[in-house]
């Protein structure tokens, strides 16, 4: 029903900004990583989807209309609520999300606080296929650029360099280089750790 939300921020908390709109005050509840992607400048525009349950209303606000497709593709699964995904795209971000659905990376899913392995594999079996569909991508491609990835990783934690931060700075690499070798992404990771 309401697609997006632009006007002037009036207060941005790390769970929730209020939008003022031609006079009208609009609570949106944000993940996170939405959180980390606004301005503090006046003028904010926010994706949003409308959440209708029997006993509220609540208006979810998202930087990107990716984000927004996966939160819908969540909470679609059984044993996922509102604020389990937005949990989720708070704990991960919405490639990672994405990536881990379309790969099977149960272990990833279960990271996140409150989703134990049956949860984590159901959200995989229920939204593999669709998420493939919805974002266009290659099933093979992933796999090699996931294992591309992990090997990259696990030389790096043998290095003894922080798993999170590791993990940020080969995202970064793999997004400017989506074709880079083991090697490759290794050798630029040492450069920006």
């Amino acid at each position: 029903m309401i697609t997006h939300i632009e006007g002037k921020l009036v207060e941005k908390n790390p769970t929730d900004v209020v939008i003022d709109c031609n006079g009208v005050g609009y609570f949106i509840n944000i993940s996170l990583h939405t959180y980390s992607q606004i301005p503090d400048k006046e003028k904010l525009r926010l994706y949003t989807y409308l959440l209708v349950r029997e006993d509220s209303q609540s208006l979810y606000g998202f930087a990107s209309e990716a984000e927004r497709e996966i939160f819908k593709l969540l909470i679609s699964v059984s044993g996922i609520g509102a604020n389990t995904a937005r949990t989720m795209l708070s704990s991960l971000s919405t490639d990672q999300v994405k990536e881990g659905i379309a790969s099977g990376d149960v272990a990833l899913i279960q990271s996140v606080k409150g989703i134990g392995i049956k949860t984590a594999q159901r959200v995989i079996i229920d939204l593999k296929d669709k998420v493939l569909k919805v974002f266009d991508m290659d099933e093979l491609s992933l796999a090699l650029n996931n294992t591309d990835k992990e090997e990259a990783l696990s030389a790096l934690d043998v290095l003894g360099f922080n798993k999170k931060q590791s993990e940020k700075v080969v995202d970064k690499i793999l997004k400017a280089q989506p074709d880079a070798q083991v090697e490759q992404i290794i050798k630029e990771a040492l450069k920006n750790l």
